[in-house]
């Protein structure tokens, strides 16, 4: 079967679902091919308040209301008898202060789903094989149910995250600056009893005699939630010689049980559902787009999940890169550089600072400072809730200050 498009979007994830949108109300024929069926799991169930105001350019914000995700207001975090909490309403940058907290697999659904329902094709089951470049656009070749298919568009949108396709295909993959890191993770029925913990908030523990492990758990609003660990692989491998032939279940029911906090608070909880891993998924690439493509989201990079940081990245890249293809199309000059990459990596490298100073371990000591100055906690709390690219945030706009107000809180 062969298809023809203004513009082919390869991932039907939030970064895909939120650019057939925004490109959809400018009058731009679009067309989303997914590999897989939806729903489909996912991670990355913490939302961020600066997503809100992207989903409500693209007129997407009310389905979301109207599905019944988990409230957020906020993060708390956890380091032995420590604690901190993070209101996202106190931050100092202007804009959305709550979210949601989202099963993944229900959230996207009804994102493509609400974009489907505007006109635009959605073809699922879809894998793209083969993408090349041409003068005036680029040739998309792949597999369906159907048979072989072929996909002629003048611009094509990599928004297959993980799968990171077009940096594959065209030889852009580049080794992250982050250590190979691994994820275990799950959804479980959590068991936790009313006004066991503040349902409206992630909760982001430190392990106990390791500041390099640490532990999300994401509540949702059934009374499930999302739980997993991140660390080096290296500081797993006890668990893992312990229990060889547990699998990614009984290795993270294991590193839950080294954390008191956690392990308590989980008392109650059925592991119904079995683990998955991930591992070595921080990326980077020489180039977040070319003549007749662009990268959006994880396809582009993707730094880690401590701050949830992910999806927030994926749909800005999608709220820039919508009018700079408009003008592509039409025939305008845009500096690619300067007007997609520049600001895109402007948020993404506050993030990273963060991240960064997170496994050193200043971040945390951040965190966790007993007496902070209400100003300062506003501008991080800007930060957490997604609004790295508030250049009036001195924390944006120069992340090496961090590193002074590390110094500054250090034990």
């Amino acid at each position: 079967m062969h298809h023809e498009t203004d513009v082919a979007i390869l991932g039907a994830g939030p970064s895909g679902s939120l650019a057939a949108a925004l490109l959809h109300k400018r009058g731009i024929k679009t067309a989303v091919f997914e590999r897989e069926t939806f729903p489909r799991f996912s991670i990355g169930e913490s939302m961020l308040p600066q997503t809100m105001e992207i989903l409500e350019e693209a007129g997407l914000l009310r389905p979301v209301v109207e599905a019944g995700f988990q409230y957020k207001n906020g993060a708390a975090f956890c380091r032995g008898n420590r604690s901190s909490v993070f209101d996202f309403r106190e931050k100092s940058t202007p804009g959305w202060s709550t979210t949601y907290q989202v099963v993944r697999a229900d959230f996207d659904k009804v994102l493509i789903d609400a974009v489907a329902a505007r006109g635009v094709p959605v073809h699922y089951r879809h894998e793209v094989a083969q993408v090349e470049p041409e003068e005036k656009g680029v040739a998309i070749r792949g597999k369906s149910p159907e048979g072989d298919f072929t996909v002629q568009a003048k611009f094509a949108l990599d928004a297959t995250g993980f799968g990171r396709l077009l940096p594959r295909l065209l030889k852009l993959e580049t080794p992250s600056q982050f250590p190979t890191r691994m994820a275990l993770f799950t959804h479980i029925q959590d068991g936790i009893p009313a006004g066991g913990m503040d349902r409206q908030k992630i909760l982001v523990s430190v392990h106990p005699t390791d500041k390099a492990i640490w532990y999300w758990l994401i509540p949702f609003s059934n009374g499930r939630c999302s739980i997993g660990v991140v660390a080096e692989p290296r500081l797993i491998e006890h668990v893992k010689a312990a229990n060889p032939e547990g699998g990614e279940t009984a290795w993270l029911k294991a590193l839950v049980a080294e954390t008191p906090s956690l392990a308590g608070m989980l008392g109650n909880a059925v592991w119904d559902t079995p683990a998955r891993s991930l591992r070595g998924y921080a990326a980077d690439v020489k180039a977040l787009h070319g003549p007749s493509f662009a990268l959006l989201g994880n396809a582009g990079e993707f730094l880690d999940p401590v701050f949830s940081s992910g999806v927030t990245i994926a749909m800005r890249s999608a709220s820039l890169i919508a009018p700079l293809v408009q003008r592509h199309l039409a025939g305008g000059k845009v500096d690619w550089a300067k007007e997609y990459d520049q600001p895109l990596r402007r948020g993404v490298d506050a993030f990273r600072s963060f991240v960064d100073s997170w496994y050193r371990g200043g971040f945390q000591d951040v965190i966790f400072y007993e007496n902070p100055q209400p100003q300062v906690k506003a501008m991080i709390c800007s930060i957490l809730a997604g609004y790295a690219w508030d250049l009036s945030n001195p924390y944006v706009a120069d992340p090496k200050r961090l590193k002074v107000l590390e110094e500054l809180c250090a034990e």
